[in-house]
């Protein structure tokens, strides 16, 4: 039987988002059409290939517990698309380094009776194919913990938070150099604010518009926005979001793009401001003023199976370093940023063997 063996650091809502998504739709027959999935069966593997074998996290209130409990477990707040059954997976204390903010000290219980484990270990242990990212914002100095932990143990990794690994030559190298394939960084949602304004800006420079500015303004209700509130985290996070939107203007334009604020009661749901202003013919004004309104963690979660997928083929065909197509189609700061429907058009040549990565 194929399977994707799968560990998760941070068991916050986007990881219960992925975990309720293999569940939800393990079932789905390549016939039918699943939202938020570039195929039901990806290359040769299926949603239900997904195996979570180790899940990691400095919660102690989710230290200890079933994954498929943890992932409900306070402060999450995602939408519940079903029920989990307990997946046999114990989430383990990790080390907490920078990982915990100011603003997310008061809500997330630390025991410091509760040792950290090994983490290279554990990996090895359970087997792991590959490690996903889901740390808070600003959490660098953990990022790289874990990905030397990836490294050290012989798995994948897999960045979905904004600091940058898949993105940076010294740790392509390291990835490359143990043979072992690395994507990221910063996972951007099925239709979030980042891919509609990407979209919006190569739709006016291809339409001949000149872009004079813009910017995009993001707010929510979850941790990962109070973790936000915290400027000094933000650095990677504005560079990711701002590089995505500016690659796709071949001239530099005034832009602000990032979180705004925090809004307790919208709880995961996020709400997004996109503006652009430009000029067409005859220095002609025009002005776009779009809001966005979702619930955040299940728009990342179908892209993030995707990745997950796309890592294990590469895997299994000994690919190493930066996975390029998949990268660029499922991250807001890739090793090389493209069109949205250039991404997708690489990564389909990646899934039939096309194209190296």
């Amino acid at each position: 039987m194929k399977e994707i063996r799968v560990a998760i650091v941070g068991v916050g809502n986007s990881a219960s988002a992925l975990v309720q998504g293999v569940q939800y739709y393990k079932d789905k027959k390549e016939s039918e059409f699943i939202p938020g999935l570039l195929h039901v069966n990806f290359g040769e593997y299926h949603v239900r290939d997904i195996k979570f074998v180790a899940a990691f996290d400095v919660n102690a209130k989710k230290i200890g517990k079933d994954l498929g409990e943890a992932i409900f477990g306070q402060p999450n707040n995602a939408s519940v698309m079903c029920k989990v059954p307990k997946l046999g997976v114990e989430v383990m204390k990790g080390p907490v380094l920078d990982g915990i903010g100011k603003f997310l000290k008061p809500v997330i219980k630390i025991d410091p009776e509760q040792k950290p484990v090994d983490v290279s270990q554990v990996l090895r242990k359970c087997r792991a194919d590959m490690l996903l990212n889901y740390l808070p914002v600003g959490s660098e100095e953990a990022t790289g913990y874990y990905a030397e932990q990836a490294l050290e143990a012989g798995c994948a990794f897999v960045n979905c938070m904004p600091a940058f690994i898949a993105s940076v030559p010294s740790w392509q190298r390291k990835f490359e150099e143990k043979n072992l394939p690395v994507a990221g960084d910063d996972v951007m949602s099925q239709i979030g604010a980042t891919v509609l304004h990407k979209t919006l800006m190569k739709l006016l420079v291809d339409r001949g518009v000149l872009v004079d500015s813009s910017y995009q303004l993001n707010i929510g209700g979850d941790t990962d926005f109070l973790n936000m509130l915290e400027e000094e985290r933000l650095t990677s996070k504005r560079i990711s979001k701002t590089s995505a939107v500016q690659a796709m203007v071949p001239y530099e334009i005034p832009l602000r793009i990032g979180p705004s604020d925090y809004v307790d009661f919208l709880k995961n749901e996020k709400v997004c401001y996109v503006y652009i202003h430009g000029r067409y013919f005859g220095d002609t004004p025009v002005r776009i003023d779009v809001k966005l309104d979702v619930m955040d963690s299940p728009n990342s979660a179908g892209i993030v199976i995707d990745a997950v997928r796309a890592t294990k083929i590469a895997l299994d065909r000994g690919v190493s370093g930066p996975l390029i197509s998949i990268s660029a189609y499922a991250f807001k700061h890739p090793p090389k940023q493209l069109p949205y429907d250039t991404a997708r058009q690489w990564v389909e040549e990646f899934i039939a063997g096309k194209r190296d990565r």
